[in-house]
Formats: structure tokens, C-alpha cells, sequence
């Protein structure tokens, strides 16, 4: 029996059980309304005396009596039974007239509940049907979404109530996936070029090899040396890749660390590179993966002496502001419009667009993912004598665990849950656009 109604109620419709709740509700209150008004007329009082008035009732009393005189003689209390009688009579036709009138009340009254509550079905299912028209749309949409096609929006007008403030949910969610993945596409399309160039180099090497007849040692030695020069390069692309898709989620090897150590090892493997950058380091706890953290600083280093001048400088702060830690690189170089500067987040983006030039375009981006990852923040800025400034913002041991206690407490209330929408790629392309 039990799976009976369960299976009947899996069948109604939302739509129908709107309208047998509107019914139901609207049944209940009117059963209510008569219920309290028969009581009420119920315990209204029997009116206690004549309704005749008192011209009419001295002329019934005459009357009375004088039917009484021509019986006989007028016994001494004639005109006392007659009063009596024509009160007893007056109260047994109230009485009566009570009866019939509460009958009739109930009757009618029940009799109009019923064609109301008919009436009131008919209405809540038109009712429940407008009320639901949104979700038909948000249903439609749904289903009509795929990867290739996430243009449909529903773009619903009316009121900001709650069924509205869905919709603009559900408009909102589909633009983020559809960003997702554009630049998912972007991305991998992106990875195939980049990974490309080195195919490239180690399939031409090898061919002008087997083109030549009798290949010299040095021939060999030059071959095998481009062919492992291609292999570092699409390795160190393949790494910078695996080190994005890693950055999507939280470290898992979090440690206490000091950003201006990590920038003392970082320049001690660095020695005798130039320019050698200027150092300003104070105390920066963080909370991180050293492993992370010290790709974000050697990008940042990279990046500085890539694009640098001759005889050019840069410069190394660490220190803490408030409840954040800083970690500041700054280097001369070639002027860069303002609009540019956040265009150099993207993954696989070069100040210059060069394919040719030595780096895959994955260093800015690396640090931003990495930066994201620990829960800060970085920004950079155009510097007017040319060159670039680097900030990058992580929060302190304390402020991560305040951060931490506030996510525990968000995650474990239902009410407050999300469900981010991330891709494999778009995390780190989404937050350079």
C-alpha cells in the first residue's frame, strides 16, 4: 500500500498538487467559517417574549376572553391562562423557527462551499500553472543547454520575487559556464599550438638527419642536441600545465613558510644570472606549499629578467601589511600600456605575441593561479619609466585560520552551500580576464 501512494504521488504533478493544496487550504477555512458561524447562531438566545406588538397582543387577550364569556362564567384568572398560552405559543414558534432557520443556514452554506470549492480548484490550477511558468522556462532551458550550445537565457521580466531571483540564478550560472568553457576551448587549443613548436623542431631534425647519406658525428651530436633542446621545452610546458591543473585545488602540502626565505633559496639558484635583483626583505609568514610558492616566486623572476632591458634593474620586497603578507617585484623594461598590463595573466599571452620568443606566455599565469590557490590576490602595474610592478598578496598564518574557521562554518550550514562552477581551465583563465 505504502508503495502505491508512493508511486501516485511521484506521478502528480507539482502543478496538481499546488491546486489540491490551494483546494484543500481554501476547504478547510471555509468547513471553519461555518462551523464557528452555526455555533454562534446556535447559542444565540430564544427570544422570550411575543413578537406581536402590544395593540395586537391586548386585542388576542380580548379575544381570548371573550370566547372565554361565552363558554360560561369568566373564571377569575382567564386573562393570566390567556396571556400564558399565547406566550407558550409565541416561544414553541420561535423554537421551531430557530430549527428550521439553522437547518436551512447549514445546508446552504454547505451547498455554496461546494460549488466554491469547485470554483477555487478551477482557479488554483490556472493560478498554480502561472505561478509555475517560470520553472517550464527555467526547465526548457535547462534542457536545451549543452556544452556546444549555452546561449539560451530565459531573461525573465515581472517582479524580483523569488521564482525571478532563480532565473537570474540560473541566466547567471549559464553565463559562467558558458565562459568556462570558451576558455576551456581556448585553452586547449592554445596547449595543442604551444605543444606543437617543439614536435615541429624534433620532426625536422630528425628528417634533414635521415635526408643526409652518410651523417657526420658533429651531424648526429647537433641532431640529438635539438631534438633534447624541443624535449626540455615541451616538458617545461607540460609541468607549467600540470602545475595549473594542480593550482585548481587547494594545496594539500600547506606549511608554515616565510616568503623573504623563499626569496633568499630562489636567488641563491639563481646566482650569477643578471641583472641581480636588489633585495628589501622583512619577515612574511604565509601558510602555503613551498613547492608553489617558490615557482611563484621564480616566475616572477623570470618574468622581471625576461623583459628587461640592458643594464636594467630589479627589485625584491617582502613584508606585511595588516593581515596580509607582500611579496613585491619590480623591474625596468620596455613600456607597457595600461590596458595591456592585465591581459598578461592569460595563459599562453606574451608582451609581444612572438612564438618565437623563448617562454610559453604560462608565467604570469602560473603566478596568479598559484597566488588564488593560497587565497590571495595579485595585481600588477605599468610603471611610467617603463617596466612592471608586481604585488602579490597572501594572507598571514592568523588570517588563514580565520579563513579557515569562517569556510568550516559556511560549509557545514545547508542554507549557505554553493556549488562553484570551475573547469579545468578556466579557473586560472577566468581570473586573468
Amino acid at each position: 500500500m505504502n508503495a502505491i501512494f508512493a508511486r501516485l504521488r511521484l506521478r502528480i504533478s507539482a502543478r496538481t498538487r499546488l491546486t489540491l493544496l490551494y483546494t484543500g487550504l481554501f476547504l478547510v477555512c471555509g468547513a471553519a467559517l461555518i462551523a464557528v458561524m452555526y455555533v454562534l447562531v446556535l447559542q444565540f438566545p430564544v427570544a422570550s417574549g411575543s413578537s406581536l406588538s402590544p395593540t395586537e397582543l391586548n386585542s388576542q387577550i380580548q379575544r381570548c376572553e371573550h370566547e372565554q364569556t361565552l363558554k360560561g362564567p369568566i373564571p377569575p384568572d382567564a386573562k393570566k391562562k390567556c396571556i400564558a398560552l399565547y406566550s407558550d405559543a409565541a416561544q414553541a414558534g420561535a423554537a421551531a423557527q430557530r430549527v428550521a432557520t439553522l437547518d436551512n443556514l447549514l445546508l446552504y452554506s454547505l451547498l455554496t462551499l461546494g460549488c466554491m470549492t469547485v470554483l477555487a480548484a478551477v482557479l488554483g490550477w490556472f493560478v498554480a500553472g502561472r505561478i509555475l511558468r517560470p520553472v517550464h522556462q527555467l526547465t526548457a532551458a535547462a534542457r536545451q543547454a549543452t556544452e556546444h550550445t549555452l546561449s539560451a537565457r530565459l531573461a525573465l521580466q515581472g517582479r524580483h520575487d523569488e521564482l525571478r531571483e532563480l532565473a537570474d540564478t540560473f541566466d547567471d550560472m549559464l553565463d559562467r559556464l558558458d565562459r568556462a568553457f570558451g576558455a576551456q576551448r581556448q585553452f586547449i587549443a592554445n596547449a595543442g599550438h604551444e605543444l606543437r613548436t617543439p614536435l615541429t623542431v624534433m620532426r625536422t631534425s630528425i628528417d634533414v638527419f635521415l635526408a643526409k647519406a652518410h651523417p657526420t658525428a658533429d651531424e648526429t651530436a647537433t641532431m640529438c642536441t635539438e631534438v633534447r633542446r624541443a624535449v626540455e621545452g615541451a616538458e617545461r610546458l607540460i609541468d607549467a600545465l600540470l602545475t595549473l591543473a594542480r593550482n585548481e585545488q587547494a594545496p594539500a602540502g600547506a606549511e608554515p613558510l616565510d616568503l623573504a626565505v623563499i626569496v633568499e633559496d630562489c636567488i641563491d639558484d639563481r646566482a650569477g644570472r643578471e641583472p641581480t635583483p636588489a633585495l628589501r626583505l622583512h619577515d612574511a609568514p604565509v601558510v602555503g606549499d613551498r613547492v608553489l610558492l617558490e615557482r611563484l616566486v621564480g616566475n616572477l623572476l623570470d618574468n622581471a629578467e625576461r623583459y628587461n632591458v640592458p643594464e636594467g634593474t630589479i627589485t625584491v620586497t617582502t613584508g606585511i601589511d595588516g593581515d596580509t603578507a607582500l611579496l613585491g617585484v619590480s623591474n625596468t623594461g620596455p613600456q607597457i600600456p595600461s590596458d595591456d598590463v592585465e591581459r598578461l595573466f592569460l595563459p599562453f599571452t606574451r608582451r609581444d605575441d612572438r612564438i618565437g620568443h623563448e617562454g610559453f606566455g604560462l608565467g604570469l599565469a602560473l603566478v596568479r593561479s598559484i597566488t588564488a590557490a593560497h587565497g590571495g590576490t595579485v595585481t600588477a602595474t605599468a610603471r611610467r619609466e617603463g617596466g612592471l610592478d608586481v604585488e602579490v598578496r597572501l594572507p598571514t598564518p592568523d588570517q588563514s585560520a580565520r579563513l579557515a574557521a569562517t569556510e568550516s562554518s559556511t560549509s557545514a550550514s545547508p542554507s549557505s552551500s554553493t556549488v562553484p562552477v570551475t573547469s579545468s581551465a578556466s579557473a586560472f583563465t577566468s581570473s586573468g580576464a
